[in-house]
């Protein structure tokens, strides 16, 4: 919880943006309160950051929103006119403003998509809220006309308490809740992980009870609450809550795999804790995040005890695979599949290297990772969890080097064109060949050349060219 003055501060600049609307509500007769985010994360604290979008609640309704906003916005979307909503940037500030309805809905087994039934309570409005630490009010018209000894801050269900506590409860059954509307579990793991919060056993209890329920969610939606908790400070918080109530089974089943049984003998790190380690360590960056989420989900399939130990032969490569399926069926962009196949796949490649980071190396290595090098190197250098000091320390030494040795080879030569020195067009030319196969074998006996040996001349790549072809003719 932050300081009383910072988060007198915090409320105030909510009012004061919230201003021109609360104005024309209060002129028309009717209440207007921020509620939810803006009001929960003022009574956090952290860094006054720009407001970028408020949520209102109100007993008008829509039409009547509607009324009110048009004079104050640019614009208004009005998308979620049939649950009450109404939205729009507010002119003199900037900020997105949504204000809906006082709402008492009732929800249908087979379907999220509630019943709307407009209220005139805004206890009631707040007790449908996922959470205590969003079930607060902030009076902006009080605040807004200075009317004195009106309460302005409206906490129904202790959700100040929990904050302060680090708690995160629901302000009603939570069953039901969760019932109503399955995707408020997912929102659990990533509040619970943005604050630091304990999630309270009745919570925990309803989740696991209710996991199945997350199949009338859409793919999309699922991926979207994954990617905010993926983006919190510590998302293993969150992942772990998934899969101790079998929620991740429903969408990412992989995870629960990682939870190996320990051998007594063959000793090995458990890999799902090890997991959540990566994850926390890297930087927010979603792509490196889920490379660092999935990195591992491999293990378990190949998975041999030998007399040497336990090894995960190829395991990286099967994860690749294992990873594209799963990214597909949440409905992930092609780009972003792409980029955390290719980390999953790679994040080994490091490890490949023993001899020391000769400029042939340096060139494959940078060849392979492409436009993700810096993704790899962070994601190898926070999949080394070994907290024996030695081999902490001569793995960094090795890393150390090969970002050096990167630096010094591009001070020399163009690392972002590692290309043959012919291009196709001139292959066929030198050789006097059509489009077909023979060419795709020229162009990789050059593509070599530029590996092991750097940047040479078209003339001297055009010698070497008509050798390497008279041989093959031969």
């Amino acid at each position: 919880m932050t300081s009383t003055d910072s988060t007198l501060d915090r409320l105030t600049e909510i009012a004061q943006i919230a201003a021109p609307l609360a104005r024309a509500f209060s002129d028309a007769g009717y209440q207007l309160y921020a509620v939810g985010g803006s009001v929960r994360d003022a009574l956090v604290g952290g860094p006054l950051g720009e407001l970028e979008e408020i949520d209102f609640t109100t007993d008008a309704r829509p039409d009547e929103i509607a009324r009110l906003m048009a004079p104050l916005c640019g614009a208004l979307w009005e998308q979620g006119r049939a649950f009450g909503t109404i939205g729009g940037n507010l002119r003199a500030s900037g900020v997105t403003a949504e204000v809906t309805t006082f709402r008492s809905e009732a929800y249908v087994d087979h379907s999220r998509k509630p019943a709307v039934q407009w209220g005139d309570s805004l206890a009631v409005d707040l007790s449908r809220r996922d959470f205590t630490i969003n079930a607060l009010a902030l009076d902006v018209v009080a605040l807004t006309l200075e009317t004195p000894g009106v309460q302005t801050l409206f906490d129904f269900f202790g959700g100040v308490v929990d904050l302060h506590e680090r708690v995160l409860r629901t302000p009603t059954d939570a069953g039901g809740l969760f019932r109503d509307d399955p995707l408020r579990m997912l929102r659990a793991a990533r509040f619970a992980a943005r604050f630091h919060l304990r999630i309270d056993s009745a919570v925990e209890d309803a989740a696991r009870e209710n996991a199945s329920k997350l199949a009338i969610v859409s793919a999309e939606r699922i991926r979207g609450e994954l990617d905010l908790l993926m983006m919190t400070e510590r998302p293993s918080l969150g992942l772990d809550f998934l899969v101790r109530t079998g929620l991740a089974d429903q969408f990412l089943p992989e995870l629960s795999g990682l939870k190996l049984e320990q051998d007594p003998i063959h000793r090995h790190k458990d890999v799902l804790a090890h997991t959540w380690a990566v994850v926390d360590r890297t930087s927010r960056d979603l792509v490196l995040r889920l490379a660092a989420l999935f990195h591992d989900v491999g293990k378990p399939a190949t998975r041999a005890i030998t007399p040497e130990g336990v090894t995960f032969r190829f395991h990286e490569i099967v994860g690749a695979k294992m990873t594209k399926k799963r990214m597909i069926a949440l409905k992930y962009s092609q780009e972003v599949i792409d980029d955390v196949v290719a980390l999953v796949e790679l994040h080994l490649r490091f490890h490949t290297y023993q001899m020391g980071w000769s400029d042939k190396a340096v060139r494959r290595y940078v060849r392979d990772a492409g436009p993700l090098l810096e993704r790899l190197n962070e994601l190898t250098r926070c999949d080394a969890t070994t907290r024996n000091v030695r081999k902490a320390a001569t793995f960094a030494r090795r890393m150390d080097e090969l970002e050096e040795r990167v630096v010094e080879l591009r001070e020399r030569e163009d690392l972002s064109r590692l290309r043959p020195a012919l291009d196709g067009v001139a292959v066929m030319a030198v050789l006097g060949l059509s489009p077909g196969p023979a060419v795709g074998r020229a162009l990789d006996f050059l593509m070599e050349i530029r590996l092991d040996e750097g940047e040479i001349s078209e003339a001297e790549a055009t010698i070497r060219l008509r050798e390497w072809w008279a041989d093959q003719e031969d």
